[in-house]
C-alpha cells in the first residue's frame, strides 16, 4: 500500500482511498462488481432486445393488417396488433422494473 497526494489538499492518503480523509475531494470512482456488471449488460441487452422486437412486430401487423380483404378481417387484426402490442409493452414495462432494480441494488457505493 503507497501514499499518494490528495489532488486538492496535499494530504498523503492510501493509494486504495476513495476519497481524501482530509478534505473529502474523490480520488477515484468506486467500480462495479462482477453481478452488477453483468444486470447493467442484461438490461442494456434486454432494452435492445424489446425494441427490435416491438419495431419487427410493427412491420409483420402492418402487412397482415393491409393485406386483409373484408372490413371485418381488418378490424380483427387491427385489434389483434392492438392486443400483441399491449403484451410486448406489459412484458418490456415489467422486465425493465425487474432488471433496473437488479441494476441500482448492485451499483457501487
Amino acid at each position: 500500500m503507497a501514499l499518494v497526494n490528495c489532488p486538492e489538499c496535499e494530504v498523503q492518503v492510501s493509494d486504495t482511498a476513495l476519497k481524501c480523509i482530509g478534505c473529502g475531494f474523490q480520488i477515484r470512482k468506486p467500480k462495479r462488481g462482477f453481478f452488477g456488471k453483468l444486470f447493467k449488460w442484461t438490461f442494456i441487452l434486454f432494452n435492445a432486445l424489446m425494441a427490435f422486437w416491438l419495431f419487427s412486430y410493427f412491420g409483420s401487423m402492418g402487412e397482415i393488417v393491409s393485406a386483409s380483404e373484408s372490413e371485418a378481417a381488418q378490424a380483427g387484426a387491427a385489434i389483434g396488433a392492438t392486443i400483441g402490442t399491449s403484451m410486448i409493452m406489459g412484458f418490456w414495462v415489467f422486465g425493465d422494473i425487474i432488471l433496473g432494480l437488479l441494476v441500482l441494488f448492485t451499483k457501487p457505493k
